[in-house]
């Protein structure tokens, strides 16, 4: 069987080609094929171009696979697509619970998924859409990136956000039609799957295969005191346990609205100025269709 194995170069601290390349001995006694993402302009053109109905396996991290299932929306491959992590971070494996050193099939992560309408232009998401710190947080990320190649810290960017240069907005978030208005919120992630952000968990009952293929939005507002003791809870799930700062709402259709521009990131992805976003699942637009 040929494999034709699209890596991230920039994976993993520009080590996604010899990470990549693992696979020689994983997919031993298969034929392999492998491709720079970055020197593929569209991944509909490769497919018929290139890949014709061979599966194809995904080596990189969160961003790599968001740009696949974006630019294949609506187009009807027939391959088998598998993933192979590459990067750091992999919060989408850990939510499927996969394994790091294995090729997973994605291929029923890759359907229905929801998207997100922010700045007058629509994406598909697999994770979440970040409003808040956490967009705060790839903006700073984006930007040391630039300058150094050794690993991003994103929590520790978080907490100095907190203590010292980010301010909390207030924020109106409408869920399925119901509006709900905070003070100092310093997240509003909406959710697909249950981690991002190199393993927090801000809404641990999500589920990316529910059947009626909801969404969940977290909240979490407060002082800065509170917050900074709050938020280290977030990896194991824990700070949903404090009512009067943590709110979990979950729908089909969820607008977050801000007092003020801030960072938007979509899988990782960052968007800056932005002062809303509405994330749609996949059952919503289905039903908007039909109605």
């Amino acid at each position: 069987m040929r494999y034709c194995v699209l890596y991230n170069p920039l994976a993993n601290n520009k080590k996604g080609k010899e990470e990549a390349e693992k696979l020689k001995e994983i997919l031993s006694g298969d034929e392999i094929e492998f491709f720079d993402v970055t020197e593929i302009p569209s991944y509909k053109s490769f497919i018929s171009e290139k890949a014709g109905n061979d599966p194809i396996v995904l080596c990189g991290g969160d961003g790599t696979l968001n740009r696949f299932a974006n630019d294949v929306r609506s187009y009807p491959y027939t391959n088998e697509i598998f993933y192979f992590a590459t990067d750091s971070g992999n919060d989408f494996l850990k939510d499927i619970g996969g394994d790091k050193n294995s090729v997973v099939n994605i291929g029923k992560y890759l359907k229905d998924l929801p998207t997100v309408s922010v700045g007058g232009k629509e994406y598909a998401f697999l994770n979440n859409v970040g409003f808040g710190i956490d967009g705060y947080c790839c903006e700073v990320g984006d930007k040391l990136r630039e300058t150094s190649d050794k690993p991003i810290n994103y929590a520790g960017i978080a907490i100095k956000g907190l203590l010292f240069k980010y301010k909390p907005t207030g924020a109106k978030i409408t869920v399925d039609g119901k509006t709900y208005e905070f003070k100092k919120v310093w997240l509003a992630p909406t959710m697909n799957g249950r981690f991002y952000g190199g393993g927090m968990m801000p809404t641990p009952d999500q589920d990316r295969l529910d059947p009626e293929r909801k969404l969940s939005v977290m909240v979490m507002k407060g002082g800065k005191i509170r917050t900074l003791l709050a938020f280290p809870k977030i990896f194991k799930g824990e700070h949903v346990a404090k009512k009067k700062q943590v709110f979990i709402f979950t729908g089909k259709e969820i607008t977050v609205e801000f007092d003020r521009p801030v960072a938007i990131q979509i899988d990782g992805e960052t968007i800056l100025g932005m002062t809303t976003y509405t994330a749609t699942s996949a059952a919503s637009a289905a039903e908007e269709k039909t109605a």
